[in-house]
């Protein structure tokens, strides 16, 4: 349920993720931002405000942790479909290169 809205967000910005303009962790960086500094309105935001806790310095550094077990859990679980979103997009990217280069 909560993977499935960020891959939704993720797909808003796949143009910008074929050409390596943002990479998926950005963007998660993004989304949890997005998510956790409104009021939650739904079951997926009350989950990600109840089990992540997100921390930002002045200097734009941020930190991901999750607040309890399945907290943390979640946090990996989307750090992990993130690197796997990259590496899906890498090779439809090389691809589409190689596609290119046998014209």
């Amino acid at each position: 349920m909560i993977i499935s809205e960020f891959a939704k967000f993720l797909q808003q910005y796949n143009d910008e993720l074929m050409t390596h303009e943002t990479t998926p962790l950005e963007l998660l960086h993004k989304w949890l931002f997005q998510v956790i500094n409104k009021n939650p309105k739904n079951n997926v935001e009350k989950i990600v405000h109840r089990e992540i806790l997100y921390c930002q310095n002045d200097n734009g550094d941020y930190l991901i942790v999750g607040k309890s077990d399945s907290g943390r859990k979640l946090v990996t679980s989307l750090i992990n479909f993130a690197n796997s979103y990259k590496n899906y997009n890498h090779a439809k990217w090389l691809e589409m290169v190689e596609q290119k280069y046998r014209k």
